[in-house]
C-alpha cells in the first residue's frame, strides 16, 4: 500500500524559519523518523575529523544537516514563490491526493524525479 506524504522527494520548499529563512530549494531526501528534510543547498557544513587508524591524517569531513519539517513550506506557484499547506484526501477513484489549501484546495502534481536506481 502505497502512502503519500505532505511533502515528498523532488518538491520545492521554502525554509520559514531559521538562519536560513527565505531561502528555496529541492527536497533530496525525507527522513520521517526524525521528521525532517535534506534540502539542495541547505545545511551543508564542515566537521572536523580526528586522526584514526583508517585515516591517520585527520582532517575536515563535509556533513549535510537535515532542516525539521516544521520549519518548511511547499512552494505551489515557482513563478511567485507562494507557498501553501498541504492537505491530503481522495478523489473519485479512490487515490490519494495532495491539495494546496491557500489555493483553495487545487490539487498539486507530483514532482517529476529522475529515478537513477537500477539503470546502469
Amino acid at each position: 500500500m502505497s502512502t503519500i506524504k505532505r511533502i515528498i522527494k523532488g518538491d520545492t520548499v521554502k525554509i520559514i524559519s531559521g538562519s536560513n529563512k527565505g531561502t528555496t530549494g529541492t527536497v533530496l531526501a525525507v527522513l520521517t523518523k526524525k521528521q525532517a528534510v535534506l534540502v539542495e543547498g541547505i545545511g551543508n557544513i564542515h566537521r572536523k575529523v580526528k586522526p584514526t587508524k583508517q585515516n591517520p591524517r585527520g582532517g575536515n569531513k563535509d556533513i549535510h544537516v537535515p532542516i525539521l519539517i516544521h520549519k518548511v513550506a511547499l512552494v505551489t506557484d515557482e513563478k511567485s514563490n507562494k507557498t501553501s499547506r498541504v492537505g491530503l484526501s481522495k478523489d473519485d477513484d479512490g487515490n490519494k491526493i495532495r491539495l494546496a489549501r491557500q489555493s483553495n484546495n487545487k490539487q498539486i502534481q507530483m514532482p517529476k524525479i529522475s529515478s537513477e536506481r537500477g539503470k546502469k
